[in-house]
C-alpha cells in the first residue's frame, strides 16, 4: 500500500494543536469572537458581555495569554486583551459556517 506524504510538516501540526487545545473551550472562543470584533477589551468589558464571573474569566485569559493567543497590556487600572496572531481568527470564521453546527 502507498503511503501518502502529509501536507503540513510535523512541527506546524503540533503548533495547530498546541493553539487549537488553549482556545478548546466554548468560553475562550467567545472571548476570541468579542475580540474580533472590538481589538481590544479588559476584563470588566468582557465579563459583562459574557455574563460569567470574573474569577471564571480571569482563570481562562491566563490560560490564553500564557499560551501565547492573547496579549495584555496594562492602562492605568485596568488590563486591555487583544488577540495575538491576528490570522487566528480565521478558526472562529470556520466555525461560524460550519454548517455541521
Amino acid at each position: 500500500m502507498q503511503q501518502l506524504p502529509l501536507r503540513i510538516e510535523a512541527q506546524k501540526l503540533e503548533k495547530a494543536a498546541f493553539i487549537l487545545k488553549a482556545i478548546g473551550h466554548p468560553i475562550r472562543l467567545a472571548i476570541l469572537d468579542l475580540l474580533d470584533q472590538t481589538n481590544q477589551m479588559h476584563v470588566s468589558e468582557l465579563q459583562e458581555k459574557l455574563d460569567i464571573e470574573q474569577a471564571l474569566l480571569s482563570h481562562h485569559l491566563i490560560k490564553m495569554k500564557d499560551k501565547g493567543v492573547l496579549l495584555a497590556v496594562k492602562k492605568g487600572k485596568y488590563i486591555y486583551y487583544s488577540i495575538a496572531d491576528p490570522s487566528m481568527i480565521r478558526i472562529i470564521d470556520c466555525i461560524a459556517q460550519c454548517k455541521a453546527l
